[in-house]
């Protein structure tokens, strides 16, 4: 099995930056990929950056340019990197990770971290 547990979050003023961090713990050797996720009230909760353990980075198209997701493969941690936010980026983000439990392929989900960006 594989845990994961975010840090950073917080409000901050439009503009500004942010950075989160995951820590992913258990059989790390069975993921595959890490992301980070969002969700706002009443919305579905929506890929933000994902990176492989290959370091292959899919990005959604509202964060482009200004979101860099990044992983220490030592550390066992993956980072968001959040710039020039805005707004509409105020949500609950998640880690996720993508791993294999014998012949499934699971996932698991942190607690969620609070982004507040004030207008």
């Amino acid at each position: 099995q594989v845990q994961v547990a975010e840090s950073g979050g917080g409000l901050v003023q439009a503009g500004g930056s942010l950075r989160l961090s995951c820590a992913a713990s258990g059989s790390i050797s069975s993921i595959n990929a890490l992301a980070w996720y969002r969700q706002t009230p009443g919305n579905e909760r929506e890929m933000v950056a994902a990176i492989t353990t290959g370091g292959k980075i899919t990005y959604a198209y509202f964060v482009k340019g200004r979101f860099t997701i990044s992983r220490d493969n030592a550390k066992n941690t993956v980072d968001l990197q959040m710039n020039s936010l805005k707004a509409e980026d105020t949500a609950v983000y998640y880690c996720n990770a993508d791993f294999v439990d014998g012949y499934y392929s699971k996932f698991a989900w942190g607690q969620g971290t609070q982004v507040t960006v004030s207008s």
